[in-house]
């Protein structure tokens, strides 16, 4: 399962994944507990904080690889998919 995390609020975030047709589900962690909790990269744009982009494998609560810096960003899914293929052929 695909779940994209962003710092903006929940309305924001359902207008964003409609407008771009997201094929996943977007959370909000409005009040930053996730982000300080796991340390994610932040930055200030336009008086507020975001997440850096970042990729994580995660299975039965265990984070199994992290993708960062995600860069370029057109990438990370192939990189992505390359990883879980090389777990899946071991």
């Amino acid at each position: 399962m695909v779940f994209g995390l962003s710092t903006q609020s929940t309305s924001y975030q359902q207008e964003a994944a409609e407008r771009l047709h997201l094929p996943f589900a977007l959370l909000s962690d409005e009040n930053l507990e996730f982000v300080g909790a796991l340390g994610l990269p932040t930055f200030e744009a336009e008086g507020m904080t975001l997440v850096k982009r970042v990729t994580f494998i995660v299975e039965d609560g265990e984070v199994l690889e992290v993708f960062y810096p995600v860069f370029p960003p057109g990438r990370n899914a192939e990189e992505v998919i390359f990883w879980l293929s090389r777990q899946a052929a071991s």
